[in-house]
């Protein structure tokens, strides 16, 4: 029996390697880094083509909510999940099952026959579903293999009770992305090959990740995961039992008049931990996880200097507006509205906005948090 598939898009974070543009009140996936639109709009953009408005469910941070509805007008207000406080991947992705699950027992959902699981709120069976879960803030540059590689995982995780992860074929060896080991290759889906997912790997050193990149083993973690809604529920209560029991007690509530006063109480109970740490490790360990090849144009963007990478790929090694004037100059990143006269210069990145200027090499990108925590600890709360 079919079941329904709902997309789970997590909308929050602050984006620190991307100061000075990336700010608390407009942070990375609001910012148009890869064309007109932003991170957050791309992405809805593609899952509009797989899932309706009405099984999308958007998770991010209230005090984002003008943000949120500005840039993504065709979510239903009940589908735009609002974190009173940041908790995570975990319980993002738990915020949302658990308004999934309200929908499909209490909604027209809950009419369609669909395959029925014991584990509902309150000991009541719910109608079962299959989910999965984007970020906002990555960029993919072949959208049609992105559908049709996520069709297949769809499928794959309605199969079985196991947990499926999308792993990105690594180009090199990469130290800023988590890793997924390959296990014994499983039955094809959709003409796609499935293997099993031997272990999760958090960022390596680079000794570790050139022998991961030689080995042929390893793939970066997309962060995309599918799982049936009755897996996914399994797992939490296992491995974080205590979020399992908050959000039971918060279900009843959805819906409801009191329920945004309630969810701001109960939210900020919730453990603070990725699900990648929570349940994607240990799923794995248990043989509950499969990983699909996606060789797609993937990019989690996760600096400035995955920005120029991106670019760079579509306009040469000096990804500037034809306006500017480039002389002896190579591999740079400039992000400012004035006009820029770049000469002798290579491999910089030049940030620049109304109150701030970031100058700093390609190579040292990732440390631009740092900017960040220093801010922080000074009380500059005008620069954050």
């Amino acid at each position: 029996m079919k079941l329904p598939a709902y997309a789970i898009l997590l909308a929050g974070g602050y984006g620190t390697r991307f100061w000075p543009a990336s700010r608390r009140a407009r942070p990375k996936q609001f910012l148009a880094l890869t064309g007109k639109d932003s991170l957050l709009q791309q992405t809805y953009r593609r899952l509009s083509r797989l899932f309706p408005p009405s099984r999308i469910y958007v998770v991010g941070n209230a005090e984002h909510r003008r943000l949120l509805q500005q840039q993504l007008p065709r979510v239903p207000p009940g589908h735009l999940l609002l974190e009173p406080v940041g908790r995570n991947t975990a319980a993002a992705i738990a915020l949302a099952a658990a308004h999934i699950r309200r929908a499909l027992t209490s909604g027209p959902a809950a009419q369609r026959p669909a395959r029925r699981s014991p584990e509902g709120a309150g000991g009541r069976p719910f109608a079962d579903a299959v989910l999965g879960v984007f970020p906002a803030d990555h960029a993919i540059r072949n959208e049609r293999r992105f559908a049709r590689i996520a069709r297949v995982a769809l499928a794959a995780a309605a199969a079985e009770d196991a947990m499926v992860v999308l792993g990105i074929p690594p180009t090199h060896a990469h130290t800023g992305y988590g890793y997924i080991e390959r296990g014994t290759a499983l039955r094809p889906h959709g003409g796609q090959q499935v293997f099993a997912a031997r272990r999760f790997t958090e960022k390596p050193d680079a000794r570790t990740a050139a022998r991961y990149l030689q080995s042929g083993r390893y793939f970066w973690n997309s962060g995309m995961f599918f799982w049936r809604l009755s897996t996914f529920d399994a797992l939490l209560r296992s491995y974080l039992p205590d979020t399992h029991a908050t959000l039971k007690q918060l279900a009843p509530g959805i819906g409801r008049r009191r329920y945004a006063a309630r969810l701001g109480q109960l939210y900020r109970r919730l453990e603070n931990i990725s699900v990648d740490y929570a349940l994607a490790e240990p799923a794995a360990a248990r043989g509950l996880a499969r990983m699909i090849p996606a060789d797609m144009g993937w990019s989690d963007l996760g600096s400035w200097a995955a920005v120029y990478e991106w670019r760079a790929q579509a306009r040469g090694q000096n990804p500037l507006p034809p306006a500017h004037f480039v002389l002896d100059a190579h591999g740079n990143l400039v992000e400012t509205r004035k006009f820029v006269a770049a000469i002798g210069v290579e491999g910089l990145i030049i940030v620049e906005t109304p109150d701030a200027l970031l100058v700093c090499s390609r190579e040292r990108a990732q440390d631009v948090g740092k900017v960040v925590h220093y801010l922080e600890k000074k009380k500059l709360k005008r620069l954050l």
